[in-house]
């Protein structure tokens, strides 16, 4: 589901109207202090770093052309690019992190601020089959000072995104 476009970076209200809109339990939280990365979310909301869902905008360059996809993983890990690939059958190369002005362009939301939902184009989801784990999480709310707390459930009901293993593969010593 995407939001109707609108001019300008989308705001918490966006994200907010859109849970109302669609009548989706979920609710953003605004803190006195910036929530960009996932160590600062975490402490903000006072959660374990794992309950931080982070929302990243990759580009494979399939038979079909470049394509979008967002990631949902745990926060502390590191999304493997390799994983990605492996996922979708291409070289690693064929895998990029979006730009920030993409992540603006696509999404509506600034890097660091990004919503699992209620985005500016529709994007097809790829889910860290770690994230339903939690009863709540807590992701991008539209603001570098705003957090999304929302059951994965709600995610995957909304998202429909595709469940994958983005984990790096373990290293034997």
């Amino acid at each position: 589901m995407a939001f109707p476009a609108a001019e300008g970076p989308f705001t918490p209200a966006t994200v907010q109207a859109y849970l109302r809109r669609h009548n989706l339990p979920g609710q953003v939280v605004r803190f006195p202090q910036p929530t960009p990365t996932v160590t600062a979310a975490a402490q903000a909301a006072g959660v374990t770093p794992e309950q931080i869902l982070k929302t990243l905008l990759f580009f494979v360059r399939l038979e079909e052309g470049e394509q979008p996809y967002l990631v949902l993983a745990v926060g502390p890990q590191r999304v493997d690019r390799r994983a990605l690939a492996r996922y979708f059958g291409v070289g690693r190369k064929r895998v990029r992190l979006a730009t920030p002005a993409e992540v603006l362009d696509w999404t509506g939301y600034p890097v660091g601020a990004v919503p699992p939902l209620a985005h500016r184009c529709p994007i097809p989801a790829l889910m860290e089959r770690k994230v339903l784990a939690f009863a709540e999480v807590w992701a991008g709310g539209g603001a570098e000072d705003a957090l999304l707390r929302i059951a994965p459930a709600v995610l995957q009901q909304v998202l429909q995104p595709q469940m994958v293993d983005l984990s790096p593969p373990e290293v034997a010593e």
